[in-house]
């Protein structure tokens, strides 16, 4: 797949198979993002993988789904990601890294769809409890989450006007429906109107 198909193609994913995601493959995505661009070159962020069952299921337990639809779009029993990637700062080299932090979590999203593996972002979460089971160094901030596996629901874009909703909702086939700005709404050429 070209990368702009994968770019349009791409939407979060919140129900997985229960297929294992293969250790070169998440080795892979790390890499990916480890050469993402990075401000200054200072390269703050680490990543952790997580793939135990009783680790996934303890970071499951502390985090928040899709909210516009909670509690319809959290993963149910058998449909939780199969792995983790934990985005880690290291405070010491910078305190603020958000760009780098998109840049890389990007990449790693397109390196997986690539190989057919769904992704969703996740910034809601204990960060305390989270903290708490893997004893992070004072000096790290868990910034953000991705839950990863096989995808086992196949989300949809609709365009819609700029006024309109951008509340995600699910239709009743159970197909979750994710609302996007027109282009002809949000470009602008050579003067902003």
């Amino acid at each position: 797949m070209d990368v702009y198909k994968q770019i349009i193609s791409r939407r979060s994913i919140r129900k997985f198979k229960q297929e294992e995601i293969k250790p070169d493959l998440l080795d892979k995505f790390v890499n990916a993002a480890r050469l993402a661009p990075s401000a200054s070159n200072r390269q703050p962020l680490e990543y952790l993988v997580v793939t135990k069952k009783e680790l996934r299921e303890q970071i499951f337990a502390n985090v928040a789904w899709a909210g516009y639809i909670e509690p319809e779009g959290n993963p149910k029993a058998g449909e939780e990601p199969v792995a983790y990637i934990l985005v880690l700062l290291n405070k010491k080299i910078t305190p603020n890294a958000d760009r780098d932090i998109g840049a890389s979590c990007q990449n790693i999203t397109l390196a997986a769809l690539e190989e057919g593996i769904g992704c969703c972002w996740i910034g809601s979460f204990n960060r305390g409890a989270i903290n708490k089971i893997f004893d992070f160094p004072e000096n790290y901030s868990l910034e953000l989450i991705l839950a990863l596996g096989y995808p086992a629901e196949n989300p949809r874009y609709l365009d819609v006007d700029k006024d309109s909703s951008i509340k995600y909702y699910k239709d009743s086939s159970g197909t979750l429906h994710v609302p996007k700005r027109k282009l002809e709404q949000i470009i602008h050429y050579n003067i902003f109107k």
